[in-house]
C-alpha cells in the first residue's frame, strides 16, 4: 500500500516505477479534486477517507480503468450528478460515499446503483441486481 507522503516524495522521482502501485492510500490529506492521475493501470483500490472531495474528473476512467474498490467515505459529495465520472470506471464494484450529504438525497442507492452498472458492494452493503 502506498500513502499519499510516500506519493509526495517518490512518484515523480521514479519514471522507471511507472505503474507500480495496486492499493493507494491518501486518507485525511485535504483532497479537493480527484483528477490529475496518471495513467495507473495496476491500481485496484484507492482509499480517500477524510478529505474534502467535491469534484471527480469525468474521464477518470481512462486513468484508472483496472480500479475495483474505491472508498471516498467522509468527503464533500453533495449532488447526485457529482458521481457521475465514476460510471467511466469499467470494474468498479465496491464504493463507499457514507458520511457525504450525497447519501441523503432521495432516491440516493438508486441512483448509484443504476449509473455503476458493476457495482457489487454500496456503502459496505451488497448490492441486489433487479431480477431480468
Amino acid at each position: 500500500m502506498v500513502t499519499a507522503k510516500y506519493l509526495a516524495k517518490n512518484f515523480d522521482e521514479s519514471p522507471q516505477c511507472e505503474d507500480p502501485f495496486d492499493t493507494i492510500d491518501l486518507l485525511d490529506n485535504e483532497t479537493v479534486k480527484l483528477e490529475n492521475f496518471p495513467n495507473l493501470n495496476r491500481l485496484g483500490t484507492l482509499l480517500l477517507n477524510n478529505n474534502t472531495i467535491t469534484h471527480i474528473n469525468p474521464n477518470i476512467g481512462e486513468f484508472l480503468p483496472k480500479l475495483h474498490s474505491l472508498v471516498l467515505t467522509n468527503n464533500r459529495l453533495v449532488n447526485l450528478v457529482e458521481i457521475d465520472p465514476l460510471a467511466s470506471l469499467p470494474k468498479l464494484q465496491y464504493l463507499s460515499l457514507l458520511d457525504n450529504n450525497i447519501t441523503k438525497k432521495p432516491n440516493y442507492w438508486l441512483y448509484v446503483i443504476h449509473k455503476l452498472k458493476a457495482l457489487r458492494v454500496l456503502d459496505f452493503e451488497k448490492v441486489k441486481q433487479k431480477a431480468s
